[in-house]
């Protein structure tokens, strides 16, 4: 198809981290919890809003993936905005304070929001760059990583809102601010038209081989390849959302027992946390995307995991000393941030581009998997006072992924279903019109 009168590809870029930096808010939750706390929440009541917030984002993410077929890219990350910036705008004309209230708003139904819109500017910008499909995911992402950064420091000390502006009010602008973006963003969320290819592009398969790659939900879910994917991916999180949890607590305590005051400890591992992997994290996705689509997305996750498995075992002997941490932050946030570059991308390459928007909320499940199993194990340890071990399992869990990662080999359709999809497609074809 000519590719005149189409817009501009570039666009796309820029309404994904328009609309990824609006999302990426469901991990600045954290900077609202002290003045909760102060208000008279239990710190286990603040952590059950985003906890629910994180497990309604993974649930409506699937729903999200059937219906974007259906309703359009733009219609559901438009839906997903109103619905994500409403929790917030809700929450603050309506208060603020109130537990339940909260928990429904900003965890229940802002979560469900970021479930309907992050899947789109994913599934869009494979759909333009089918040439540089890591690099398009991996700037999507990194949207959302930054983000939460972005919105951490404009409530706290970039833009003094909560002291400025009260919490209540910097949740209303903050629901303002978020449909704004995604509305805006939105605009070029819009699939290219049919058989639009990038100039110079060529694609490598056609006809039945084509429809060979091209699966639907139900069909991946009964390829080996799904599982092997989903359990890798649930590893690589599990260990990076126990490390986030960890991150600040753990080398406090392995700081102070080399003789480092209470309070240096603090700072220190504050910097771990909020600097060093905050920012790998971020520029993480952006790279292992790059690197993806030169190397290729399974050689990519084979070595990702591969170092993430080693650096999570090592963090032990790690942690205690100010400079090997900051080390040890920088890898690890390097690598859990290159996860969500790489797994759409593999999700797309194994089960084809087409259907990825349905395809990869599936695979996705697997991050709240890992994100119960890994914070609990670490808790559950921390508790017996053996942090150690904690990452000790989660590393070799990792490694576990990497061998897993291996056995995967492109997926293929059943014979009968290839005939059945041909058969289909040509009876559609000569149906005059």
């Amino acid at each position: 198809m000519e590719n005149s009168k189409v817009q501009n590809r570039g666009m796309v870029v820029v309404g994904a981290i328009l609309v990824q930096l609006a999302l990426g808010a469901i991990y600045a939750w954290s900077v609202f919890t002290p003045a909760l706390v102060e208000g008279g929440w239990s710190k286990a009541n603040t952590q059950w809003v985003f906890a629910i917030g994180l497990a309604s984002f993974a649930a409506f993410m699937v729903l999200a993936g059937k219906k974007l077929a259906v309703w359009g890219p733009q219609k559901l990350v438009w839906l997903g905005g109103l619905i994500f910036g409403s929790g917030y705008f809700l929450a603050g004309i309506l208060g603020g304070s109130n537990f339940w209230l909260l928990l429904f708003l900003i965890g229940l139904l802002s979560g469900a929001g970021v479930g309907f819109a992050y899947v789109v500017p994913i599934a869009v910008g494979m759909r333009w760059f089918p040439d540089k499909k890591g690099m398009i995911t991996g700037l999507s992402v990194a949207g959302f990583g930054f983000g939460a950064l972005l919105w951490v420091k404009l409530a706290g000390s970039w833009g003094n809102l909560i002291l400025n502006i009260g919490l209540s009010q910097t949740f209303v602008t903050y629901g303002i601010a978020f449909t704004a973006l995604i509305i805006i963003g939105g605009i070029w969320m819009k699939f290219p038209p049919k058989g639009w290819v990038p100039q110079g592009f060529i694609e490598t398969a056609k006809g039945t081989a084509q429809e060979d790659r091209e699966f639907t939900s139900n069909e991946m879910l009964g390829k080996i390849q799904f599982y092997l994917i989903f359990l890798t991916f649930a590893f690589s999180a599990g260990a990076g959302l126990m490390s986030i949890g960890l991150m600040k607590l753990y080398p406090m305590e392995a700081l102070q027992a080399t003789g480092i005051s209470a309070l240096e400890a603090s700072a220190i591992a504050g910097t771990a946390m909020a600097v060093f992997f905050s920012l790998a994290n971020g520029l993480g996705r952006i790279l292992w995307g790059l690197f993806s689509d030169y190397i290729g997305r399974k050689t990519s996750i084979t070595i990702m995991t591969g170092l993430q498995g080693v650096i999570v075992i090592l963090f032990t002997y790690m942690a205690g000393n100010e400079y090997l941490l900051y080390l040890g932050a920088t890898l690890i946030g390097f690598n859990y941030g290159g996860a969500f570059a790489l797994f759409p991308a593999i999700t797309a390459d194994t089960f084809g581009a087409r259907n990825v928007g349905q395809n990869y909320p599936w695979i996705f499940l697997a991050y709240g998997v890992g994100g119960i199993l890994g914070p609990i194990l670490g808790g559950k340890l921390g508790d017996l006072g053996n942090f150690p071990m904690a990452f000790t399992i989660s590393g070799i869990t990792v490694l576990i992924g990497t061998v897993l990662i291996l056995l995967v080999k492109p997926a293929k359709k059943d014979t009968a279903t290839i005939e059945k999809t041909t058969s289909e497609k040509e009876e559609r074809e000569a149906v005059p019109t």
